[in-house]
């Protein structure tokens, strides 16, 4: 068994072609390229078995060697994944039942009926490979580069492959990520969490690639610093996966929800005071603001059922492509992988800021969430119609308590944190509607936010965090 580091990046034909003539990768190449036709046959059982599992088993035929690999699933996040894999070489172009044993067929199989096994899809594509070589900070490493195009085919159903691989093959795990920052900042590259695997699967059923990773259970031991990491990952694997998926479906919902995520990974730069120095963050948040300047107004537009709204809905498959096709996309997210990785958010932070990231999550909550309350302005009765323009300046901090409460208010110390949460979001998505009526609509919207900022006054969370 070895242990597979990779990251795994979508990129346009124009982008493949560029790429192997990159000066970085001449520069630190080791021999030649070589290309090939790789055959690839995957198998599970007709209930997919396998898949629930979290193992994928192929057949590949690589000119006249065949290899059966067994892989485990891994996280993947911004592309870069760890996953298990077994790779046995055969003499013949089908199963050995015989090598899946006890040393690597996961526990929840063992009863499994091998028999049962029958191929489901194929993914066949053509590899162009080379070995490059290099130090980093006096250790040497070595990566695989694999330029793949082909199609992954299920059925009736078939999806093209054009995508970069770098697979650590010495090294840290980080410098894939080094090398794949420094190439983001000269061709357009899209993090791309989802495997060859999980593409044929998600042709059998859409619903299977799973939009969220894994979630982070947080504890009053938590510390800020454990916050910062864990969140940050999770927020940018969500935002992958929704963006993926947005461009492999066109779903409206999905488009909607990924500029949602946007903006809650942009409040997670905004919360954490002086343990994420602003400094520290501002490389990501002049981009993402680009990004949801970009979006967010169709995604508000496009709410209603009219023509309007249906016009807004038609327009962002075409702005959604335009923007991945940027290198702005992938510097983005491929660097804040990076940052995440190598714990950006510490580097010459302030003292403070130390003493705030070792501090558990409830104490910290309370006192994040009670300052963004008490600067919150809430529509009041007694404010004349002009008051809007200052409601409406308020949706930034309701993004900050947005991402504050949607993660941890199990954990804050307050009478009623979830109907707190409720009422919050209600105000938003009142603001977030007042620039879309006519005008006509508006005195009655404007009542509708009076009316919540009432509510939300009438809360005790609400005195409690304002005392």
């Amino acid at each position: 068994m070895v242990k597979e580091t990779e990251i795994k990046l979508r990129v346009t034909p124009k982008t493949l072609a560029a790429l192997r003539e990159h000066p970085l990768l001449a520069e630190r190449l080791s021999g030649e390229w070589h290309s090939g036709l790789l055959h690839n046959q995957y198998y599970d059982t007709a209930t997919r078995d396998l898949v629930a599992a979290r193992v994928a088993l192929r057949l590949r035929r690589d000119g006249d060697q065949y290899i059966q690999t067994l892989k485990s699933r891994g996280q993947s996040v911004a592309g870069l994944s760890e996953r298990n894999e077994w790779d046995w070489p055969l003499s013949q172009d089908h199963l050995d039942l015989s090598l899946l044993d006890d040393s690597c067929w996961p526990q929840a199989l063992a009863d499994l009926d091998l028999s049962q096994l029958q191929p489901l899809f194929t993914t066949d594509f053509q590899r162009t490979r080379a070995i490059i070589k290099w130090e980093r900070e006096g250790e040497p490493v070595e990566v695989e580069v694999a330029l793949d195009e082909g199609r992954v085919i299920a059925g009736e159903h078939e999806e093209p492959i054009c995508e970069l691989e770098l697979e650590v093959r010495q090294g840290p795990a980080v410098a894939v990520l080094e090398l794949a920052a420094r190439l983001a900042a000269d061709l357009p590259l899209m993090p791309c969490d989802i495997s060859k695997a999980e593409r044929g699967y998600r042709l059998f059923d859409p619903a299977s690639y799973a939009l969220k990773p894994a979630f982070v259970q947080w504890s009053a031991e938590s510390t800020v610093d454990e916050v910062i990491a864990g969140a940050g990952w999770q927020l940018l694997g969500h935002t992958q996966r929704l963006a993926e998926q947005y461009r492999h479906t066109g779903q409206w919902k999905l488009f909607r929800d990924l500029t949602t995520h946007l903006g809650v990974l942009r409040a997670y730069f905004g919360v954490f005071d002086l343990a994420l120095p602003r400094s520290a963050g501002q490389s990501f948040v002049q981009p993402l603001d680009q990004l949801i300047g970009a979006f967010r107004p169709l995604a508000l537009a496009g709410w209603a059922d009219d023509e309007e709204s249906q016009a807004a809905r038609d327009k962002a498959p075409a702005l959604f492509d335009e923007v991945i096709q940027d290198r702005a996309w992938g510097e983005l997210f491929i660097s804040l992988a990076l940052w995440l990785h190598q714990s950006g958010w510490r580097q010459a932070r302030p003292p403070r800021g130390d003493k705030i990231g070792a501090l558990a999550v409830p104490r910290w909550l309370l006192a994040a969430v009670a300052k963004e309350i008490q600067s919150l302005v809430v529509p009041h009765h007694n404010e004349p119609d002009s008051a809007v323009s200052e409601w409406m300046d308020q949706q930034p901090r309701l993004g900050r308590l947005y991402f504050l409460l949607s993660g941890f208010r199990q954990l804050l110390d307050v009478p009623e944190a979830d109907r707190l949460f409720g009422e919050l979001n209600k105000l938003q998505a009142l603001l977030e509607q007042y620039p879309l009526v006519d005008a006509e609509q508006r005195p009655a919207l404007l009542a509708a936010l009076r009316n919540q900022g009432q509510r939300l006054r009438r809360l005790d969370a609400w005195r409690v965090l304002n005392n």
